[in-house]
């Protein structure tokens, strides 16, 4: 069990627990996932060695460490700039490698990751 206090005024403490059950391993990688104060489209490594996710929406203590087939998939079709695509693309990408947005639109959510 992990228990952060954070210290508001000199009078009043806010005191956040959350509970870490042991790994599901047959479970499901739930996209997005809130965990503390963000929201997650892919596998993450806090506190971790190995990357994992979330097994609810919210997390609520149940996670899973990342295997190839967990990790976030391409969102299509997708929007960026003023193009609908299908595919991966390397538009807006100075180094010329594939990407895909994780979300149906890019230009509000910015959420991307490299093709494999």
């Amino acid at each position: 069990m992990e228990t952060t206090e954070i210290n508001v005024s000199s009078k009043f403490y806010f005191s956040e627990t959350i509970t870490h059950f042991p790994e599901v391993e047959d479970g499901e990688c739930v996209f997005p996932f809130h965990y503390k104060n963000g929201t997650y489209y892919d596998c993450i490594k806090s506190k971790s060695r190995h990357k994992w996710c979330s097994l609810n929406e919210t997390y609520e203590g149940y996670w899973k460490y990342c295997s190839a087939e967990d990790f976030a998939s391409c969102v299509f079709p997708f929007w960026y700039r003023r193009l609908i695509y299908w595919d991966c693309t390397d538009h807006g990408e100075a180094f010329g490698k594939k990407w895909c947005s994780l979300t149906k639109n890019f230009n509000k959510d910015r959420i991307w990751k490299y093709c494999e």
